[in-house]
């Protein structure tokens, strides 16, 4: 999976349109290995960012979550943390 796209299920709050949306581009320009496409591209490129940006919503509201609910503080702690284990200092 690509390390930039983030969990965006069961936070409070919860994740915003523009979290959705950025997950959704950098999905699709994970897929098309661009990260801008050519302008003969540019239409078809636009068109699957806002369809995965609608199927994530879809799917983010059709969730349930039996956990408590992670905090973005808590997550950058632990991302941080495993960077230092993985990386060092």
């Amino acid at each position: 999976m690509c390390r930039n796209i983030k969990v965006l299920h069961n936070f409070e709050p919860p994740a915003t349109e523009d979290e959705v949306r950025a997950s959704a581009l950098q999905f699709v320009r994970k897929l098309s290995g661009s990260t801008r496409p050519s302008r003969a591209n540019e239409a078809a490129f636009n068109v699957a960012v806002e369809e995965v940006h609608a199927a994530a919503l879809k799917l983010l509201r059709g969730l349930t979550a039996h956990a408590p609910p992670r905090t973005r503080e808590a997550e950058a702690l632990k991302a941080k943390e495993r960077n230092l284990k993985r990386f060092g200092a």
